[in-house]
């Protein structure tokens, strides 16, 4: 029996703005492209315009054989979470779309799979190339298409849901295979400050990384694990297997996406905001920084939940994101600032000024707190380490996005790498900058990345 693979996209510029999509039918035995489809569809929003794509990959493999199973691969995490049936279709302009892509096929012939944007890239193009047709007032025309030159070759890895540690397993055997090799990524410098105020330091994350011998060493490992007993401690008890030691098949882990909340009329002015203050909502650069990160976070489509702290600049936040994402957010109190006490309002030079052996004491001592009965660094770390057990616990293998503070941030990644209270002071967090940690089922956690703020340049 003939199976199918549909790649689809679709774009618009503007959001809504000119619209086109994009749609390949490739033969899944041999990776030959069958059909390709495009059309500039005039004003309408990205959701529409890669329903539509959708739409178009479906009808022409039915054309080709209707009895053909057909594996769908788009990398809109909302379309192939809708279609898949576990998110919910909220949007109104979406809802007819869907029920006719659900229609061409009668249930259980279609399966969905989300993949990178770059493994999406012969749809893309075409869309591309059907919005460039709609800007010259044309409509797409297949006979001069270019979007099949250089396309990459259908990859056939399983994917999985993002950050599924089997098929990261899988991939990883394939670049093993491939022998790629490329540098490895400038190390990053450290320094600072912390709270819900502007630091100095200079420790970033890019995400992305060329294979490097190292890499290769941490992928052979990863794809050929042998498992390690677990190691005694003195008193005789077991303890938990640490690093590429641990168990091989952990399942996917817990990844929490961590967004510090956008600016707001205190952050430029480097002021302490914590729980206990003004509860400042977002500036109108903050409102911009929370729709950029919202563009970048639907362009990596791989977001499945979203919680946040109940403070309103973190809401504001997290609704402009669930607005782009067509999710709902959870607010959970657990993710809420540091009370800073009476530094709340004040810069740090304020503070050193009015209360310079308070500010001595919490600088030296995580036990200490703030003037004026504040929350120390210890007890923010008990609160945030019951809220991460519980989160890890009911989004096991699940994408979450967590909308919050500086220090709440800080002290996850401080906690996942095992490293001591004085860290806090050498992050830096930029206000809408992006965080990931994952989590696994053995008590283990990797740091993915560290406040990534490249959504909002340019």
């Amino acid at each position: 029996m003939r199976e199918f693979i549909v790649e689809a996209d679709g774009g618009s510029r503007g959001n809504p703005g000119p619209a086109g999509y994009g749609s390949v039918v490739i033969d899944a035995a041999t990776g030959e492209t069958l059909v390709e489809r495009a059309e500039y569809i005039g004003i309408a929003t990205n959701n529409v315009a890669e329903y539509r794509g959708l739409l178009a990959g479906l009808r022409a493999a039915r054309e080709l054989d209707p009895a053909a199973p057909v594996h769908v691969r788009m990398d809109s995490k909302l379309v192939v979470e809708q279609m898949s049936g576990r998110w919910k279709i909220k949007h109104p302009g979406m809802k007819p779309l869907a029920a006719e892509a659900a229609g061409i096929y009668p249930p259980g012939q279609v399966t969905y799979e989300w993949i990178p944007r770059e493994h999406n890239k012969h749809a893309d193009r075409l869309a591309n190339e059907a919005m460039d047709a709609g800007k010259r007032g044309e409509q797409w025309d297949a006979g001069a298409s270019t979007a099949a030159l250089n396309a990459a070759p259908v990859d056939r890895t399983p994917s999985g849901p993002p950050g599924d540690a089997r098929a990261g397993a899988a991939k990883a055997r394939e670049a093993l295979a491939g022998g790629r090799a490329g540098s490895a990524p400038a190390p990053a410098t450290a320094g600072g400050h912390t709270g819900d105020t502007a630091g100095t330091a200079t420790v970033t994350g890019t995400g992305t990384a060329a294979t490097s011998d190292a890499d290769r060493r941490a992928a052979r490992t990863l794809a050929s694990p042998s498992p390690a007993p677990a190691s005694a401690s003195a008193s005789g008890q077991a303890q938990p297997s640490v690093g590429w030691g641990a168990a091989p098949d952990l399942g996917a882990p817990a990844t929490f996406v961590l967004l510090r909340h956008g600016e707001t009329p205190l952050t430029p002015e480097k002021r302490f905001s914590g729980s206990g203050g003004s509860d400042p909502a977002l500036s109108a650069v903050g409102r911009e920084q929370a729709e950029r990160v919202a563009d970048a976070l639907a362009r990596r489509g791989t977001v499945q939940h979203i919680v946040a702290s109940p403070l309103a600049r973190t809401r504001e936040t997290a609704g402009a994101v669930a607005a782009r994402l067509g999710l709902e957010v959870t607010v959970d109190d657990g993710l809420r600032e540091t009370d800073f006490g009476a530094w709340e309002g004040l810069t740090f030079g304020e503070v050193r000024e009015r209360y310079p052996d308070d500010l001595n004491a919490w600088l030296a001592d995580p036990e200490a707190e703030p003037t004026g009965g504040g929350e120390s660094f210890a007890a923010t770390a008990v609160r945030i380490a019951a809220a991460r057990d519980k989160l890890v616990a009911a989004y096991a293998g699940r994408t979450v996005l967590l909308v919050t503070h500086v220090t709440p941030i800080k002290t996850l990644v401080r906690l996942a790498l095992g490293a001591p209270p004085e860290s806090l002071f050498r992050m830096e967090l930029s206000a809408a900058s992006l965080s990931v940690v994952a989590y696994y089922a053995d008590g283990n956690a990797s740091v993915r990345l560290l406040n990534d703020t490249s959504h909002l340049r340019g």
